[in-house]
């Protein structure tokens, strides 16, 4: 049998990934745009209860309606959007800087160490992520510090398990054989040649992981275990909108899905184009 080649995309294949590119950065800016300059003008208002404007369906004064105390809905959801998004960065930031420590030393000191620090990895995979989360933040009241320390505890096995596998091909490379003929220390190889090596990868495991995160938050916010109720995330939209979805209005839950979608997409093209740039022979091995 042949060996498979690895051939770069044609012209419309490339075309594609092109205009996948472009409309995730775009709609990665204008999320970007909206979370800086919407919220900050309008935090007060957002908080406005009108009871005469109660559940009003979309129209020109309120693009995404009112909710069941007559807050325009748009306002909320892009507040709610800012909420999600900072948990869902400092969280996933949390879980990579975590899988990174644990996945170098695993591959850097390699023997029982490894052995033993990969174990509990698998172990720790085997748990639902939901279910561990919710054990994590149910030792704690809602807030978001809880929620961050949920989301670090349950995904920093996936990073781990990329680094170590980038550490262990980095060993075997001419530079790190030399300095370790050279007489350097394990401690001195790892930081000079092995986490450096790895960064890349830490990095787009990273930003993969935020989608996660955000989803995440929000799963602990529907079951009420997650941020305070009364603080606008995604989550929080949602698990209030649940009664009037019943009642037969839909708006006040399909905008804040909505803007829990976008963000996922949009993270997806833009780490899609930077894996692709990493290293285009290895574009399946590095999602989470």
């Amino acid at each position: 049998m042949a060996e498979a080649v690895w051939r770069p995309a044609g012209k419309a294949g490339r075309s594609t990934r092109a205009l996948r590119v472009r409309s995730s950065a775009v709609v990665a800016a204008l999320i970007v745009l909206a979370v800086l300059v919407v919220p900050p003008l309008a935090q007060l208002d957002q908080q406005a209860v009108d009871l005469s404007a109660r559940l009003r369906p979309p129209s020109w004064a309120h693009p995404f309606g009112t909710d069941d105390v007559g807050r325009d809905l748009l306002l909320r959801c892009v507040y709610g959007l800012r909420v999600s998004l900072l948990v869902g960065l400092v969280a996933a930031l949390a879980a990579t800087l975590v899988g990174t420590a644990v996945g170098a030393a695993a591959g850097a000191l390699g023997g029982w160490t490894d052995r033993v620090v990969m174990r509990v990895v698998d172990a720790l995979s085997a748990i639902p992520h939901l279910l561990l989360g919710i054990f994590v933040v149910a030792l704690f009241r809602p807030g978001v510090w809880p929620v961050v320390a949920s989301v670090a505890v349950t995904h920093w096995m996936s990073t781990a398990r990329i680094v170590r596998a980038e550490v262990l091909s980095l060993r075997g490379r001419p530079h790190v054989d030399a300095a370790i003929s050279g007489g350097a220390s394990r401690l001195r190889v790892a930081a000079r040649h092995l986490v450096p090596g790895v960064l890349p990868q830490a990095g787009l495991a990273a930003v993969l992981m935020v989608p996660h995160a955000m989803w995440h938050e929000s799963a602990l916010s529907f079951l009420g275990l997650g941020l305070p109720s009364h603080q606008a995330s995604l989550g929080n939209l949602v698990q209030n909108a649940r009664g009037s979805l019943l009642a037969g209005d839909w708006w006040p839950t399909l905008f804040p899905g909505l803007l829990l979608i976008l963000p996922t997409l949009a993270i997806a093209g833009l780490a899609g184009a930077w894996r692709d740039r990493m290293s285009p022979r290895r574009r399946s091995e590095l999602t989470l």
